[in-house]
């Protein structure tokens, strides 16, 4: 295997990793509106991912300071080309991480009810645009000869992207009920996985569509099993869910989760961002990538820091690993 095709391989696992994570912490969120009756029960939702948000986070910036390093003209054309979703997303990020640790700072009832809008909207809003994104990625953009996204906004919002957009938005809240379920007791943890139950119906239908609609347009060999993963492991989620199996259910979800982002994934390679212009026009691993000898740094530090950063979130897990309910809440907040 080459650097370039190792160094694919491994951003794709930074990126559905933080998917993985960060696909539950935007579920939370948005069922602090669609879920929680009350402030307390918001609370004890916010408080699930209290803990954890901000390691989730990590993810993203790890993915994409290895796509910079790894594939600089990928970055860039990435990051120019899509520069409007992605501000975005990073503002909705920032104000979130802020609502997250200024709401209860004051007792005062506009004051927290501005802070949860905007953590149900920032959670919201990335969590469709995200879809949008690597919808387009894998599609294809309009991309010339020197590299450069040569579209507007208005190619980026294409009926495939659109539906993966509200596929991603959909299958994150379900993980994330799936996540409340799991972390909860009492009335909330029940009304979770009803919840879970409509949400995954849900994210199946449109599953089945976006991820038939991708291996039809783009995929192959490869991505054919990721998908068959994929659903199987979304119709087993709800099974176990149903059975009020919460552990094995977020296992599941997050199969599902993993799968889905491996079928995007393996459709696109060798490409790493197709151009729907001219297929010679295509940034590959090859011509993307940056010198060997990059490369083979990056390598090294990558094995030595990951272990580390993995044993460290897994810590992180275990020790915050109790269910809270609407009991450990103090009256006063």
């Amino acid at each position: 295997m080459h650097l370039h095709d190792f160094w694919f391989l491994l951003i794709a696992v930074l990126w559905t990793g933080y998917f993985f994570l960060e696909g539950f912490d935007f579920g939370i969120g948005v069922l602090t509106k669609a879920l929680a009756r009350d402030r307390t029960e918001r609370r004890v939702l916010i408080n699930t991912i209290g803990p954890v948000w901000d390691a989730n986070e990590v993810w993203l910036l790890t993915a994409g300071g290895a796509t910079f390093a790894a594939f600089p003209d990928w970055y860039a054309t990435l990051f120019s080309g899509f520069y409007l979703p992605l501000l975005v997303v990073l503002v909705c990020l920032i104000v979130r991480g802020v609502a997250f640790e200024y709401r209860h700072k004051r007792d005062g009832e506009r004051w927290q009810r501005n802070w949860e809008h905007a953590i149900f909207w920032c959670s919201l809003i990335p969590a469709f645009l995200w879809g949008v994104a690597f919808a387009n990625i894998v599609r294809g953009v309009p991309i010339g000869p020197d590299k450069n996204f040569t579209g507007g906004v208005g190619d980026l919002l294409s009926p495939y992207a659109l539906l993966g957009g509200l596929l991603t938005l959909v299958l994150f809240t379900f993980h994330g009920a799936v996540f409340a379920a799991l972390k909860t007791v009492g009335d909330i943890r029940h009304r979770a996985r009803a919840f879970a139950t409509r949400s995954g119906l849900a994210a199946g239908v449109l599953a089945v569509a976006f991820l038939a609609w991708t291996q039809a347009d783009a995929g192959n060999g490869r991505s054919l099993p990721a998908l068959v993963v994929a659903v199987a492991a979304l119709a087993a989620a709800l099974v176990m869910n149903g059975r009020g199996r919460e552990g094995w259910a977020f296992a599941l979800s997050g199969l599902t989760v993993v799968a889905a982002f491996a079928t995007l994934f393996l459709a696109l390679f060798p490409d790493v961002m197709p151009s729907s212009s001219n297929a010679e026009w295509s940034l590959t691993v090859a011509n993307a990538a940056s010198s060997p000898y990059t490369l083979r740094i990056m390598t090294w530090v990558a094995g030595f820091a990951t272990p580390v950063i993995l044993a460290y979130q897994a810590w992180t897990y275990w020790v915050f690993r109790q269910r809270i309910g609407t009991q450990h809440i103090p009256a006063a907040h």
